[in-house]
């Protein structure tokens, strides 16, 4: 699992700076996610409990810091789909990994215009992502097709570009629940037979 980005100083980071740093992603993520890209960062260093010179030591910029909680999530998203594999169904480690994406695009709703910026100043981070998901997805989708389960014509790209085009069409308090459900129908069209 390729490991969220930090600035190299050549020497191993102390406990609590990790520690802060972890604390500030998911600060970062839960904050971004309910207020959106406009939120202070002074409302992230709360909601994470340490002082703004800290977060700034961290993330010297607000685009630093959108980049840094996208690339965490898109590695969640990878590790997701390696646990999901032996324990569950193959259609069932489908669902809940797609599942799983409608929380990932939330969060990147809520950064969408920073990450605009951010997105379009480093196309890295638009191809590390597909790259990195498409590749978690592939396992779990050709498990299912080798089980019979899913149809043999549906790719990686597919599956993410209906996520992601479910959860953009739905703006409205709750637009979550309803793309779930219309994940699950999308999974039942998949399906063989």
């Amino acid at each position: 699992m390729e490991a969220v980005r930090r600035p190299r100083t050549g020497r191993k980071p102390r406990v609590d700076s990790v520690r802060n740093y972890e604390r500030v992603l998911a600060a970062a993520k839960m904050v971004f996610a309910a207020g959106g890209a406009g939120t202070s960062l002074e409302a992230v260093a709360r909601e994470a409990g340490v002082g703004i010179g800290t977060l700034y030591r961290h993330f010297p910029t607000r685009e630093a810091l959108f980049e840094a909680v996208y690339r965490h999530e898109v590695e969640q998203l990878v590790k997701l789909a390696e646990d999901l594999g032996p324990d569950l169904s193959p259609l069932e480690a489908l669902r809940r990994w797609m599942h799983a994406n409608v929380e990932f695009v939330a969060t990147k709703k809520g950064m969408s215009t920073a990450l605009a910026v951010v997105v379009h100043a480093s196309s890295d981070l638009t191809t590390y992502s597909i790259s990195r998901l498409s590749g978690a997805l592939q396992p779990l989708l050709e498990r299912a097709v080798g089980a019979g389960i899913i149809r043999d014509d549906i790719s990686p790209e597919d599956i993410l570009r209906t996520i992601v085009g479910l959860c953009y069409t739905h703006d409205k308090p709750g637009w979550q629940g309803n793309v779930h459900r219309l994940l699950d129908v999308f999974v039942d069209g998949m399906r063989t037979g």
